[in-house]
């Protein structure tokens, strides 16, 4: 097991909050001993993966000890003909791709940044892609975990069956913890066919098409596996935009089902006044993949990107809210509109690092009042603790401080990092 001290830990920070030292274990009983060591020292731990879900949350309350998991990254289990594979969690999303792939097979984790982001970091995150609407989210994927506890107990739930659960299916309680419960270690899932045809539709919105682009593709008789109104983001996705945006849209399945989808859809643009489709097949994989990493990318220390979620049918209210907001704040917005989660990312930004600060907080305090389902996905750490990362405090507050509480009653794992500081 590698341990490095402290001159080695910049990578590991939370602003200027970092880790005396690094373990990197290189299996899951080196974990489970190292967590028992630091459980009993009364060290505070924050698991690593990629790294690319950690402007999540706060900062943590204490930090001692930063746990990378990349090492753990092996396939344990590829039972192609059951489609269910078993992979620990270190495993990047790219790897976890590659092998599928080989197989004709897929699992529709819609993460970003995948060279980087792993399966654990996924899961633990709580990450929701655009395909959820289709296929579900991560967690509907899983059948099975092994995760490491607090106090070094090494937990099992679940298996290599679908239908393998009777009770409380335990997998699902750590997805979406953020390392708070226990470490994930092993992740079981059910894989589905690659979809015979893939395709992507781009078109460029003329100016005042933008809702009644939105509600034609939102009434297609056959649904786009993910739909999107684009505003901004041309440098991270496609190079251009419309003058009220462009959609995005990605459309899988059989090719006869994929042309029909097409063919609906040109007509129902058609109707809403947008005069030209883009269509394509090849490299729409890599297109989609690039929509998806705009959901993460900052400009620098200029930028915010809140995700706010919502009911489809109020998508275009919500984005009018932040459009309003961005602007009586003098700030730039730029957003992915969901058409079928309803979700909206918000990225807004200033054109200097110092106008960040000056403007941002009053902007947070405000959408905060008048949105309350929203989370901060990436913020310049000099921000963080000024924000409120986590949004309105849920009704089961409690409840998920008493399971914080049994889980871990030291709070050896990621204190403070979680909704309501736990």
């Amino acid at each position: 097991m590698a341990v490095n001290s402290a001159p080695g830990t910049s990578g590991y920070a939370f602003g200027e909050r970092a880790p005396s030292r690094v373990i990197t274990p290189e299996s899951v009983e080196q974990l489970a001993a190292a967590l028992r060591d630091c459980d009993t020292k009364g060290e505070a731990v924050v698991f690593f993966g990629g790294g690319t879900l950690q402007g999540l949350g706060h900062a943590p309350a204490r930090y001692d000890v930063a746990v990378n998991l990349r090492a753990l990254n092996h396939v344990l289990e590829y039972e192609f003909r059951d489609l269910t594979i078993s992979v620990e969690a270190g495993m990047t999303v790219e790897q976890l791709n590659a092998t599928l792939a080989e197989r004709g097979q897929f699992v529709p984790l819609d993460a970003p940044q995948t060279a980087r982001s792993t399966v654990g970091g996924v899961l633990a995150g709580g990450w929701c892609g655009p395909r959820r609407a289709a296929y579900g989210r991560p967690r509907d994927a899983l059948i099975g975990t092994t995760v490491v506890l607090a106090d070094g107990t090494i937990a099992k739930a679940g298996g290599m069956v679908v239908k393998n659960v009777t009770g409380y299916d335990m997998s699902k309680l750590y997805c979406g913890s953020l390392g708070t419960l226990g470490a994930i270690v092993r992740a079981n899932f059910k894989t589905l066919p690659v979809p015979q045809t893939r395709r992507i539709a781009i078109a460029r919105l003329p100016e005042r098409t933008h809702r009644r682009a939105a509600e034609h593709i939102a009434s297609l008789d056959v649904e786009p596996a993910a739909a999107l109104v684009v505003q901004g983001f041309a440098d991270d996705i496609d190079g251009h935009d419309g003058i009220d945006g462009r959609i995005f849209l990605l459309f899988e399945g059989s090719q006869t089902l994929v042309d029909r989808s097409t063919r609906e859809l040109r007509s129902a643009l058609g109707a809403a006044g947008v005069p030209e489709t883009t269509l394509f097949d090849a490299g729409a994989g890599m297109a989609f993949a690039r929509l998806l990493d705009a959901y993460l990318v900052r400009l620098g220390d200029r930028s915010v990107t809140y995700r706010i979620l919502g009911l489809p049918s109020e998508l275009l209210t919500r984005w009018e809210t932040v459009s309003r907001l961005a602007r009586e704040h003098g700030l730039n917005l730029e957003t992915l509109q969901d058409i079928r989660t309803g979700d909206l990312i918000a990225r807004v930004s200033a054109t200097l690092s110092g106008h960040v600060t000056e403007r941002i907080p009053g902007f947070d305090v405000a959408l905060h009042s008048a949105l309350p389902r929203i989370a901060v996905l990436t913020a310049p750490e000099s921000l963080r603790g000024s924000l409120a990362m986590w949004g309105a405090l849920p009704p089961s507050l409690q409840t998920m401080r008493a399971l914080k509480a049994r889980f871990d009653p030291k709070g050896t794992l990621a204190p403070g990092r979680y909704v309501g500081g736990i």
